[in-house]
């Protein structure tokens, strides 16, 4: 009879995007087991020239990285809109949320919006409540206070149950 090897917690940051508010979202997974950290948004002001707002969510996601330390990230992937110009402004707000965990030497994981509904509720249309009343079955300690950070936490319960799998496509791809 052979015992199991111990795992030790993976702590992951999850990521969503935006210039008005970015989310983020720390949880540890052990085997199947997940547990709430912490979450929160960063909030630029809106009086702020791009270039600024993009520092302050890369200063504020600095802080965070700092203070929790995860091992792993997630961001959630933009989808494209009809306003093009709003589209390539969430990409530079996606960009800098890539950017802060790289520079810890995290590696990050990207899942579309359909993937992380999908994961968190078993829809990949789901909405927002729908989202809500998931993360309270599966944080109960959680309360996140807006729905960036909601979807931030959504993001990394998704990449707890498809890390495995990131990190063989980062292999075969040479990463």
């Amino acid at each position: 009879m052979s015992s199991q090897p111990i795992r030790s917690p993976v702590r992951i940051l999850g990521i969503d995007p935006g210039l008005r508010r970015t989310g983020w979202g720390v949880i540890e997974v052990e085997g199947n087991r997940l547990v709430y950290i912490g979450c929160g948004s960063v909030e630029p002001p809106e009086d702020l020239p791009l270039s600024s707002r993009l520092l302050a969510i890369h200063e504020g996601l600095a802080t965070v990285l700092g203070n929790f330390r995860p091992l792993e990230a997630a961001v959630e992937q933009t989808f494209v809109n009809k306003d093009g110009v709003a589209t390539l402004k969430l990409g530079q707000a996606r960009g800098v949320a890539m950017l802060a965990p790289a520079m810890f030497g995290i590696s990050v994981s990207e899942y579309a919006p359909n993937q992380v509904k999908k994961t968190v509720v078993g829809a990949g249309h789901a909405d927002k409540n729908q989202i809500m009343v998931m993360l309270k079955v599966l944080l109960p300690k959680a309360e996140p206070k807006s729905a960036d950070a909601a979807d931030a936490l959504a993001i990394a319960i998704t990449h707890a149950h498809h890390r495995t799998s990131a990190a063989m496509r980062l292999k075969v791809v040479g990463l």
